[in-house]
């Protein structure tokens, strides 16, 4: 599933300076999330010209001033406002030729200025575009983070998964989505949201939907994370082979191409799921720092049992 992107959450995102197009040209259609600086266009080439956002720089309006007649920039410009092209974005708010402006005017078609410089202007925007145009996987879980750390917390239908999102929101742990997580990648990592409509909400069995905003105040929770591990809840049964130490825990679950560590839980009555899962983030952060207590005890029961033959 992927995201329809529209100039208007462009415009509301980076805020851009409107000089053409009333509201309604906010409602363009952003085919890709790729920018385009013309240079065969300002020379009269339109064979091939994908409908992309338009950047204009310092080196294209000094070409456009010093090199482009008034006819040549009306056909320049007549097909770079064509109904392909979603916008004209201009860098460091230099001022639009008026021909363009004209032209776009008339066809109210949008056209911004912004205080950037070009470079940082494309790699801003492409990065933008890049998160609103990465395909989305709808995920049944929570997502949570837990110390900074976003954990990804699955499991069957009932598990609990809910109630336990609530102790650690209770803990001054941070709500990201309930029930269902809206995952895809973005520069090389993974991130998950919330689907607008449930945003901020908890949904708890029997008792009622809150917002946990409303309840816990506005740093309970946040509307986008990345995601550093997964935690799989499992009912806890005498057949289920369960690793104690954690020695051979080392599974992990790929996403989009790129693997998470995933910690398997058991489930039963009794068990501090919340306190499990803080645990177990706490566990991560220490082992990609090098340090793995389950190594260090292992270590020191082979010590122990070499001491004792010894002493036999």
């Amino acid at each position: 599933m992927r995201r329809k992107t529209y100039v208007r959450d462009v415009y509301n995102y980076f805020g851009y300076r409107q000089i053409s197009g009333d509201d309604s040209s906010l409602d363009r259609y952003i085919p890709e999330a790729d920018v385009i600086r013309p240079g065969l266009e300002l020379t009269g080439h339109f064979e091939y010209s994908p409908g992309r956002i338009v950047v204009l720089g310092t080196k294209e309006l000094r070409y456009i001033e010093a090199h482009m007649s008034a006819e040549l920039q009306k056909k320049a410009f007549d097909f770079l406002t064509r109904d392909e092209i979603p916008m004209i974005l201009i860098s460091k708010d230099q001022v639009c030729p008026q021909i363009l402006l004209d032209i776009a005017r008339e066809k109210n078609f949008p056209i911004f200025t912004s205080y950037a410089h070009t470079n940082s202007l494309i790699v801003e925007l492409l990065n933008y575009l890049e998160d609103l145009f990465a395909d989305v996987e709808s995920i049944h879980g929570v997502l949570m983070q837990v110390y900074g750390r976003g954990v990804l917390i699955t499991g069957e239908s009932g598990i609990g998964k809910s109630e336990i999102a609530l102790e650690l929101v209770k803990k001054g742990h941070i709500l990201v989505a309930d029930d269902r997580v809206d995952v895809f990648r973005a520069h090389n990592r993974i991130f998950g949201e919330a689907p607008e409509l449930l945003k901020n909400m908890l949904e708890l069995r029997g008792v009622d939907v809150i917002n946990v905003v409303d309840m816990f105040g506005v740093m309970a929770a946040t509307d986008r994370s990345s995601i550093e591990c997964i935690v799989e809840l499992k009912r806890w049964t005498q057949d289920n082979d369960f690793d104690r130490l954690g020695l051979n825990n080392s599974e992990t679950e790929t996403l989009f191409g790129i693997e998470l560590p995933k910690m398997v839980i058991p489930v039963r009555e009794g068990r501090s799921i919340a306190a499990i899962i803080e645990a177990t983030v706490t566990n991560i952060i220490l082992r990609q720092k090098g340090i793995n207590s389950s190594e260090a005890f292992d270590r020191k029961v082979i010590a122990l049992i070499r001491k004792n033959e010894e002493e036999k």
